[in-house]
Order: structure tokens, then sequence, then C-alpha cells
């Protein structure tokens, strides 16, 4: 297991308290292409359920979009519209 999966569970009250301050830090991974739940988690280094939270979020109101293809274990990759979507 990576250290963000070790992680304590936080509040659900926190991480939906860093909602709006982590739309730019996910942006700024997606820059250079799409990433599934998993990597995006390892990339900014908080844990998967966090980051899906907050990607389900920005989902819902087109700061991202799902591309059509999941990976070999059943990830769907997320990108900015516009950038590989």
């Amino acid at each position: 297991m990576t250290t963000t999966t070790q992680r304590s569970l936080r509040d659900p009250r926190e991480v939906i308290r860093e909602e709006m301050a982590m739309h730019a830090v996910i942006k700024a991974a997606l820059a250079d292409g799409p990433l599934t739940v998993p990597q995006l988690a390892e990339a900014i280094g908080h844990p998967a359920v966090e980051v899906l939270y907050w990607v389900m979020g920005m989902r819902r109101y087109g700061h991202l979009v799902e591309m059509p293809d999941e990976d070999d274990e059943g990830y769907f990759p997320y990108a900015l519209p516009g950038k590989g979507a």
C-alpha cells in the first residue's frame, strides 16, 4: 500500500471544506492529460476516497469530463474539458 491509502480517514466535514481549494490542485494535475482517480490521488498526495469525492463534484458541474474508455483496472480517466476529452 502507498502512504495515500494508509492515512486514516478524516472527518467528512474537513474533506467537504477543502473541496473548492482542491479544484485548482486537481486541474493542475490534469494539465498534462487525463488521469484516473488513483493516479490523481498519487499525484496530489491525498487518499483516493477524498479525491473521488472532489472529482465527482467537479464532474457534476462541468469542471471535468469522464473519458469513454476505462483502464485495465476498470477506472475511467478524467480530463479537463477540451483537453484530451
